[in-house]
């Protein structure tokens, strides 16, 4: 390619698959932070036609079909309320989200791809899988505390494990915003952000 054609190709749209659009409650709320909320252009574009969102904010990317011409949604809201789960699904995620994704013994920051779930009671011994048995552990600090209870390993536990509320996990998904974010949606989502002064 040559250096030309290699401009042309860094300034091309990026393709309409890439363009999500994130995802409001009726409250302009994300439906959820972690993972955050988005649904792909064209799932968007349908509830569009269908009446089930109202367009907040777009893209300045255009699609057409033999009659129409519509600009793609970047930020939609639903136009009926849907109520927040009062209990979080107890998944591997929302586990590193209630933990603020740290090693519950060593304290340390990890991604999500080298963080563990460890048993604090091991399994073998009776230790059940569930929001008061299990926090997010560092490979690490996983193997070193092997079967034994932290008491047995002298590896105190940072925070006690507890069943989290939706509200608490929306709160710390606001603190760990995704690798990619658009300029529409920022204002939607509340993370931590210097304010321009008046």
């Amino acid at each position: 390619m040559r250096r030309g054609e290699l401009a042309l190709a860094e300034r091309s749209p990026p393709p309409p698959s890439a363009l999500a659009a994130l995802v409001l409650n009726a409250d302009f709320r994300p439906l959820s932070y972690f993972p955050l909320s988005l649904w792909p252009w064209q799932d968007a574009v349908k509830a569009v036609f269908l009446g089930r969102v109202s367009v907040v904010s777009e893209y300045d990317r255009v699609i057409h079909s033999p009659r129409h011409e519509v600009r793609l949604p970047s930020v939609i809201a639903l136009k009926d309320y849907v109520p927040v789960a009062r209990r979080p699904a107890f998944t591997r995620y929302n586990v590193f989200l209630r933990d603020q994704f740290r090693c519950q013994y060593c304290g340390n920051r990890f991604s999500s791809h080298d963080l563990t779930f460890d048993h604090v009671i091991p399994r073998s011994r009776g230790g059940l899988t569930g929001w008061s048995n299990v926090v997010a552990a560092c490979a690490p600090c996983n193997m070193r505390k092997a079967n034994r209870t932290p008491d047995e390993a002298a590896m105190p536990l940072i925070r006690a494990p507890l069943v989290p509320s939706s509200w608490q996990l929306q709160e710390y998904g606001r603190i760990f915003p995704p690798n990619h974010l658009h300029a529409s949606w920022r204002d939607y989502l509340y993370w931590d952000s210097e304010l321009e002064p008046a």
